[in-house]
This record gives C-alpha cells, structure tokens and sequence, in this order.
C-alpha cells in the first residue's frame, strides 16, 4: 500500500517559482509512473505532467509545457515537480497519484490511478 504526501505549496506572486514534493511510503515507489494533476475550485480536475517508472520520459499539459519539469529521486521515494514563471491560472489544489509501470498510455486520465496524495494548495497572486 503506498501512501503518498505532497509538501512545498504555498501562495507565490504572478512570475514566481515553487517546488513540489511528493513523498511515497512504500517499498514499490520505482516501479510506478508518477504523475502530478491539480484542481481548481469550480473546476474539473486537469492533468499536469507525468514521469515514467525510471524518469526516462516526462509528459506535459501544454498549459504547462516549458514551465514546469517534473523529476524523481527513486532511492528517495520521492517525486518533484518545479513550477517556474507561475500565473494566476495556476492557482490548484496539485495532487500526485501513482499507478503501475505497466499500463503505459492515457496519462491524463485520473481514473487509471491507483494511489492518491491528499493534495498541497498553490495559490498564485496577481
């Protein structure tokens, strides 16, 4: 059972940068593709970026594409994602979930995960 838990959230001016951290508990961290989506209030969830098992590919909302770069420390259980040049619109709830290796398309869909953090609050001023 993995349990996982974001930190690093925060309120940050429009241009600033944050980094999220997502800590997994278990003892099968590096053998799951790890992925970050947010929400906003009134919203549906969006997706925002993946990485794979072995941090060989990552993937992008384009909303996001050349701002934010997801990594992952396997020996620390640990997934990162840097948020650079913030915007208002980014303002969310961000959440990682996590789900096996195997199962290799459809990133973005929250339905094919199977572990779930609780979420860290970014809030982005203008």
């Amino acid at each position: 059972q993995e349990q996982l838990v974001e930190s690093g959230g925060g309120l940050v001016q429009t241009g600033g940068s944050l980094r999220l951290s997502c800590a997994a508990s278990g003892s099968i961290f590096s053998t799951y593709t790890m992925t970050w989506f947010r929400q906003a209030p009134g919203k549906e969830q969006q997706f925002v970026g993946a990485i794979t098992w072995d941090g060989g590919a990552a993937y992008y909302a384009d909303s996001v594409k050349g701002r934010f770069t997801i990594s992952r420390d396997n020996a620390k259980n640990t997934v990162y994602l840097q948020m650079n040049s913030l915007k208002p619109e980014d303002t969310a709830v961000y959440v990682c979930a996590a789900r096996p290796r195997h199962i290799i398309r459809n990133y973005d869909v929250g339905a094919m995960y199977i572990y779930w953090g609780q979420g860290t609050q970014v809030t982005v001023s203008s």
